[in-house]
């Protein structure tokens, strides 16, 4: 028997489940009814009645649509399904008074607001508003917040629909914002006047229907119909959020979310929105040869010649760094195999397995955690490693389930059980869960590249999956760079890590690996976008283009491979990093077998298959490790700073202004003498 339940929308019939608002209702006929304040993924407020519908049989008033559930309703005298009204006479006044009086204490500075053309205001109250206003009155004027660097404030615009202030609370789980006061008093307000301290502050620029809150380093540098506007994937940790990067000229102007359930929903961590700046910084944009120890700029043929005859009859070793695209890591591993050589793509000491792909990714999606009943975190602090993440496990906490962590205790904005901080609390666990067996709930396992790159990392792994196996819990391996997956998936490893693969190398072709010291006595070649520590040690360099400046396949830390596109192109000589190694083995007189990209692809997804399938989470054969017990010893956090984790981050100023921010708010409060 289904327990849907009918209702008529402006004469649409629609069958919804009786658990629906009506402003829900109205999205599944197809209709639409006006919102401020209402907001999918937040709780509901109900304070804009902006929304207000006609109930036919009901009330002889408007009703608010967001908070109205449609069980609530009433059906015709002869079992009808009961009738909305959206367009009546009615709504129609109900409308026009609302908006006026939103209006009443609003500012007139469309033309100064960077808001201006996609302000939800502006376009409501061309819609559904009147042409006049019969307020004479002074307006109010409220004091503006500082709220750091990051979001602008004009609080004389706020309508208080208390978007920002339900986002902060409920999904980034900082209790800094609020609402004081009473009647024309009431304003939306910091505690303390404390700037937030969350690294998910952005997404209430993009929640603000107004322009009360705005980005503070976008600020006036663009109007959105300039804007070129590009779909693309961030790679600034291993989510794989889906962003939109606008562009105007060959400059990137800020970056945005776009929705995906399974992966971001819709948000974004502060460190994807803000990084851009740092796509201006410190860029190589030419080649550089390095003579009696300093650097000179060089052309590509001289560049490409000279790392030709350095390559040819010596041992190479190739090492993939964070950001690289499959494109680059699956020729680069072409290119070095066949010189005879080895490729490395765990830079940081990543006990990764070869070629067990439930290890090095796990068997769950990232949606498993919205209705997993328990999620244990091991070695891990997903507020830093993936932001966005850590959201999805709080909204699962809020759900009610049991979250425990096992490592370093840290403030996750939920609470959580502390198992411990070492690999014998892990062990006890293990002990426990299989002296009680399967307890029949949706369980998740989230091992982090904390607990897994030290020298025991794989018996670490290896005990997180004999957990899985006893509780019937899925597996996810939260991995911190975006290029580590599809570098796995393509077999960029060498048996024995990163030691093996360097042992002997007399030439170390770096494709993009800021994040790894190498030693004296190798000759290295850089290939990057960024004039960072790599590029520090290199003897000849060959600028690539950043993830926005071309075309490439990214997978992420769930295994599900995404297409990043191309958002403006590379600066000065810049170009992009498959062609690159293309010229090279062509120079090599190993001439790799493709001369374009869609060449390149093809040969790609005939190699690995489920790279080509776009956007899916392949399913992954589960292959336990052989159970080993890990050492004694207590489980360290890969990443230290938020802030700087690659070379874009560390190029851009706003980043390091951030940082600092953030050691400083680290450090103990003094009591006041």
């Amino acid at each position: 028997m289904s327990n849907l339940k009918a209702i008529s929308i402006d004469g649409i019939v629609v069958e919804v489940d009786p658990a629906m608002t009506i402003i829900q209702a109205a999205e599944v006929a197809g209709v639409e009814i006006p919102r401020f304040c209402y907001h999918e993924r937040l709780t509901i407020a109900g304070n804009c009645r902006m929304c207000l519908v006609e109930v036919v049989g009901g009330p002889p008033k408007p009703a608010a649509s967001c908070a109205m559930q449609v069980r609530d309703l009433r059906p015709g005298p002869n079992g009808e399904p009961p009738v909305v009204k959206t367009k009546s006479p009615m709504v129609k006044k109900a409308r026009e008074g609302v908006m006026e009086f939103l209006l009443i204490n609003h500012p007139l500075d469309c033309p100064i607001c960077d808001q201006g053309g996609e302000c939800d205001l502006q376009d409501q109250a061309m819609a559904y508003g009147v042409d006049f206003s019969r307020y004479r009155e002074p307006k109010r004027a409220s004091d503006d917040l500082n709220l750091g660097p990051l979001v602008a404030t004009k609080m004389t615009r706020c309508i208080s629909c208390t978007r920002c202030v339900r986002f902060t609370t409920e999904v980034a789980g900082i209790t800094q914002m609020g609402q004081t006061g009473r009647g024309e008093d009431s304003e939306i307000t910091s505690y303390l006047n404390m700037t937030l301290d969350s690294n998910l502050q952005g997404n209430i620029i993009d929640l603000c229907p107004v322009g009360a809150l705005t980005s503070k380093p976008y600020a006036f540098t663009a109007r959105p119909w300039e804007l070129t506007k590009t779909e693309t994937i961030d790679v600034m940790d291993a989510l794989g959020s889906n962003i939109r990067v606008d562009t105007k000229g060959r400059e990137v102007m800020r970056i945005l979310p776009r929705n995906h359930d399974g992966v971001n929903e819709e948000w974004i961590s502060d460190k994807t929105r803000f990084v851009w700046d740092g796509l201006r910084r410190q860029r190589l944009d030419t080649p550089y040869i390095r003579e009696n120890g300093k650097l000179r700029k060089a052309g590509w043929g001289e560049a490409l010649a000279a790392a030709a005859a350095a390559m040819k009859g010596r041992k190479v070793a190739g090492l993939v760094g964070d950001l690289a695209p499959v494109e680059a890591v699956w020729s680069l591993k072409s290119l070095v195999e066949g010189l005879g050589g080895h490729v490395e793509c765990r830079t940081d000491g990543a006990r990764l397995p070869v070629g067990n792909r439930s290890a090095y990714v796990g068997n769950a999606a990232i949606e498993d955690i919205d209705s997993a009943k328990s999620i244990l975190l091991i070695g891990s602090n997903p507020r830093v490693e993936a932001a966005v993440l850590n959201a999805r496990i709080r909204k699962a906490w809020l759900g009610g389930a049991q979250v425990a962590l096992v490592g370093p205790a840290v403030d996750l904005t939920y609470d959580y059980h502390h198992a411990g901080t070492d690999r014998a609390a892990l062990l006890a666990l293990v002990a426990e869960a299989q002296k009680a067996g399967p307890d029949g709930k949706a369980g998740v396992v989230i091992v982090g590249q904390g607990a897994i790159n030290e020298a025991d990392g794989e018996a670490v792994l290896s005990q997180a999956m004999a957990l899985c196996a006893a509780t019937g819990a899925k597996l996810l391996v939260l991995h911190t760079a975006a290029s580590r997956v599809g570098a796995m998936d393509v077999g960029a490893v060498t048996e024995g890590g990163l030691a093996a693969a360097t042992e002997g190398a007399e030439v170390i072709y770096n494709l993009g690996a800021d994040e790894v010291e190498i030693a004296a006595g190798p000759f290295v070649i850089y290939q990057g976008s960024h004039g960072d520590r790599g590029a520090m040690r290199a003897d000849i360099i060959l600028p690539g283009a950043a993830w926005t400046e071309e075309n490439g396949l990214f997978v992420n830390t769930e295994g599900r491979p995404q297409l990043a596109l191309r958002a403006g192109f590379a600066p000065g000589e810049a170009k992009e990093n498959w062609a690159i190694l293309r010229a090279l083995s062509a120079e090599l007189g190993a001439a790799l077998p493709w001369d374009s990209m869609a060449a390149l692809r093809r040969a790609l997804v005939a190699a690995h298959p489920h790279l080509g399938r776009v956007d899916e989470v392949a399913e992954t054969a589960w292959q336990p490790l052989e159970v080993k017990a890990p050492a004694k010893a207590e489980f360290r956090l890969a990443i230290r700073d938020f802030y700087l984790t690659n070379a874009i981050a560390r190029a851009s100023a706003l980043m390091g202004e951030l940082s600092a921010m953030a050691a400083e708010r680290a450090k103990p409060a003094l009591a006041a003498e």
